[in-house]
């Protein structure tokens, strides 16, 4: 259900701004993105699992609270990372 140290660091990868970016609301995004989408898999097949349906929960919300962040600072790149996450808004 976690990531990797080796999956997250291609995830900054893929998503960050420039050489040194770690903590961009891209990035963030993207991870948090990753998470929500493995937890997701996990709830599918443990149904019962409440813990992990609430830390699902917290997730989307952060995930949630990041790209109003981003919309409301600069929508361009919003539109960009809902575009290149599969994201609808």
């Amino acid at each position: 259900m976690s990531l990797s140290k080796e999956e997250k660091q291609q995830l900054i990868e893929m998503f960050r701004r420039h050489e040194s970016d770690t903590g961009s609301p891209e990035v963030q995004i993207a991870i948090l993105t990753e998470r929500i989408n493995r937890l997701t898999e996990h709830l599918k097949q443990h149904k019962h699992d409440e813990h992990s349906r609430v830390g699902l929960l917290k997730l989307v919300s952060k995930r949630r609270r990041q790209l109003r962040y981003l919309a409301r600072v600069d929508p361009q790149r919003y539109r960009a990372i809902l575009e290149r996450l599969g994201l609808r808004k």
